[in-house]
């Protein structure tokens, strides 16, 4: 149910001519690949050529033999039934004067292959034929269209899946033209250019070791990320290599797989017999670091590399310290979000899942926008959101959604859950912070008003009773996977009704400081009672007269203390109680999904830097640096993902690239770093600066590109005083904390004296000296 402000993304200035046409040859879902063809005159080259292409399904273009542009899986991924991308290519390059020819190769990619794990298994989800439309434009007349007149035929690619991988035949290059084209009726106006940047292929990665199992070669890539493999090869015509990918190895080294589930996710390329051949998947993607070669017939291997994709290949931020395992941490979120942004924001790249999770996506959101560009791959994704939220305003668990379309598939409804369905207030509240992108407010107000109505009609008030059935109408995942500790005697975790009040409370208070940038006065005032609802409502259901919280678990402090929804009166208390709980633990995490990321900076807000540091810098399980010394290269979905003996917990959900707990690295530059984006100044107009000084990091440095320009900040500890460094680009003011005020002791060289409230620091290069007393 798209909102009607999303009918804007749906104007461009294509006027298409061309039809959508599937080949004739098409045997459906799992079969051969197929490729349409035509061929065009070109007079003269002195003007740009332009060729605007989409298609059902995935698709590769070539013209005169030559692959046009360097994008992977286009045309992407989207919600199909809401809005289908359309990619442009200057094409003068590829053109000759006189006859030329164009082939599209489709596949069924994101469009019809599976979706959803095997119990649950969709196949054609939107749609059971794969098609192509195209127009090639010189000198602003249309040359050459997609019509009827196109031929059709078979490709090497004999068969290939998102979860399957890709099984190719190079015997069967030489294209033949046997078929004609079906004309399928086609909504033009779903048609969008492509809202964010293409995948790209980073640098080639090769083995860093390799080894042999059961007579079949391992290769050891170092880095676990979402990739293809890139082979040579030569042998004898019908011999052929299968590839299949692994994340780990297990307790006794070897090749391990388990945690793929049904996926099979492996590559089978069978040789011509022509000297060197070199092959790539063109129409999938795997998550891996281990690679498992099986030959077949007179073959031999010549090389292997990884080639890691993602459409976010520029990193726009970065932290280090003189601990190499949180720098080594920081590392492997980077890649965990290159792995998992590919088109949308999955919660993993390797097995028969990679959905587009809403609360995975929620809690990395800002770290996601310190690490990456993301503000064009955020806002993509919310639209999908929003085409997926459904009339009663529950949003769904992920997006773009399946189970909406086939509902009769699922036990109730696969939507409406807290910590997850905030994502529509908490993500563009983020892109806002970060890029100063009002629209995206303006765009997502109406679906964060029926959420929030939907959120206080679950229980006809502010708080919050779920219901414990999974699918069943006001189900939530609450604090997922929070660790318990020991299961004979398991620490205190949150209860679903205080997660799900707490998230009630925080997009409903986001949504009262977005009515009033929205300039929405009437909507800001109701969101506001709404809200003091909800807090005093929290204060009687969930404190004690003492000044516990009813569950007395990390969770239920960090998010109370972050969003300030602990009362004058227990604060002092809450606080004694919170130390406790941490101190009991022993230091060990015990948050989950929701939990996590408001952990550390609530611990850093009240001043309890001691217990901050013992918890972020523990090396037992549950911790970020035990995954570390595991030799983790990117971000598990599971504290226990291995055990400190080596065993592999629970394959059946268990995935090594999972971002949701690098969510850390926020509190990383904004609250250890010290520099945070502004609501009444945001894109980094204004910061600001509020450093926390962690002996035991040693000396700290961050950088980020941002609209204005990099931004530089550093600290070191000499002795009794601390020297902050800082560079701000020209446009860009911090503002001292006041918590910082009182230890000033100099300013460029220049002694702070009196009342210093209110002092700011200037774009340019700037040294604050604090005292550490």
């Amino acid at each position: 149910m798209s909102s009607d402000i999303l009918r804007t993304v749906k104007s461009s200035a294509v006027t298409w001519v061309a039809d959508m046409v599937a080949p004739s040859c098409d045997e459906g879902v799992g079969k051969r690949a197929c490729f349409v063809c035509s061929t065009f005159v070109v007079s003269s080259l002195e003007h740009t050529a332009q060729l605007t292409i989409s298609a059902l399904g995935l698709y590769q273009v070539f013209i005169n033999g030559r692959q046009v542009g360097d994008d992977y899986l286009t045309p992407g991924l989207t919600c199909y039934d809401d809005r289908l991308s359309f990619q442009t290519y200057h094409v003068n390059e590829y053109l000759q004067l006189g006859s030329n020819k164009i082939e599209i190769w489709l596949a069924d990619g994101w469009y019809r292959s599976q979706i959803m794990w095997e119990e649950c298994k969709i196949l054609n989800c939107w749609g059971d034929s794969i098609a192509a439309i195209a127009q090639l434009e010189l000198a602003g007349e249309v040359i050459c269209k997609t019509d009827a007149s196109w031929q059709s035929g078979y490709l090497p690619v004999t068969q290939s899946g998102i979860y399957l991988g890709e099984d190719y035949d190079a015997r069967e290059e030489r294209l033949i033209a046997s078929h004609g084209v079906n004309i399928l009726e086609f909504d033009k106006t779903l048609l969008v250019p492509h809202e964010t940047a293409a995948v790209k292929a980073l640098a080639s990665v090769s083995p860093v070791k390799t080894w042999y199992e059961n007579g079949d070669m391992v290769v050891d890539f170092g880095q676990n990320c979402s990739a293809v493999v890139r082979i040579q090869v030569d042998g004898n015509a019908g011999a052929s290599l299968y590839i299949d990918f692994a994340e780990i190895l297990d307790e006794e080294g070897c090749f391990d797989r388990r945690n793929y589930r049904d996926a099979r996710v492996a590559v089978q390329y069978t040789l011509k017999g022509e000297g060197i051949e070199s092959y790539e998947p063109r129409f999938t993607f795997m998550g891996f670091r281990y690679a498992r070669i099986k030959l077949s017939g007179e073959v031999k291997l010549h090389s292997i590399q990884q080639i890691p994709l993602t459409s976010v290949p520029i990193i726009t931020g970065g932290f280090e310290c003189d601990v190499p395992a949180v720098n080594r941490l920081v590392q492997n979120t980077i890649w965990s979000q290159r792995s998992n942004f590919i088109e949308i924001p999955t919660d993993c790249p390797q097995r028969d899942e990679r959905l587009g999770w809403t609360g995975d996506a929620q809690v990395f959101a800002g770290t996601a926008c310190w690490l990456a560009d993301c503000e064009s791959f955020l806002i993509k994704y919310l639209r999908d959101v929003i085409h997926d939220q459904r009339p009663n305003g529950a949003i769904p668990h992920f997006s773009p959604d399946p189970t909406r379309l086939f509902p009769e598939m699922f036990d109730g409804d696969w939507a409406g859950s807290t910590g997850w369905g905030d994502a529509i207030t908490i993500i563009p509240w983020q892109i806002y912070l970060q890029y100063g992108n009002v629209d995206i407010l303006r765009e997502c107000f109406p679906a964060m008003q029926k959420w929030l109505d939907h959120l206080w009609s679950l229980s006809d008030g502010p708080i919050i009773k779920p219901n414990l059935q999974w699918g069943g109408h006001g189900f939530t995942f609450g604090d997922w996977l929070q660790p318990v500790g020991d299961n004979r005697k398991p620490r205190p975790t949150i209860a679903d009704d205080c997660a799900a009040t707490l998230y009630h409370y925080i997009s409903t208070d986001l949504a009262v400081k977005i009515a009033h940038l929205l300039g929405k006065e009437q909507e800001a005032s109701a969101l506001e009672k709404r809200a003091l609802c909800i807090k005093e409502a929290f204060v009687d259901e969930y404190f004690s007269k003492t000044g516990r919280l009813a569950h007395n678990d990390q969770t239920s402090y960090s998010l109370a203390f972050l969003y300030d929804l602990v009362p004058e009166q227990y604060f002092d208390a809450a606080k004694h109680y919170f130390r406790e709980v941490i101190v009991d633990a022993q230091y060990l995490i015990g948050t989950g999904f929701i939990g996590t990321p408001a952990l550390l900076p609530a611990l850093t807000k009240l001043g309890m830097n001691d217990l901050a540091e013992n918890v972020f810098l523990n090396r037992k399980v549950p911790g970020w640096l035990y995954q570390i010394e595991r030799g983790a290269t990117t971000i598990w979905e599971r504290w226990d993902a291995i055990a400190e003996d080596g065993t592999i917990y629970d394959p059946n959900m268990n995935s090594y690239n999972h971002y949701a707990y690098g969510a850390v690295c926020q509190w990383l530059f904004e609250s250890v770093a010290g520099v945070s984006p502004v609501a009444h100044a945001p894109g980094y107009k204004e910061v600001l600066l509020s450093p926390t000084f962690l002996p035991a990091l040693g000396r700290v440095s961050m950088w980020h590109d941002c609209g204005l320009g990099r931004i530089e900040a550093s600290w070191r500890i000499l002795e009794d005083k601390v020297a902050y460094s800082l560079s701000l680009p020209n446009g860009c003011v911090g503002i001292l904390s006041s918590r910082l005020l009182e230890s000033v002791v100099t300013m460029n060289g220049q002694a702070m004296n009196g009342s210093l409230a209110g002092v700011t620091v200037p774009s340019g290069k700037s040294e604050i000296v604090f005292s550490l007393t």
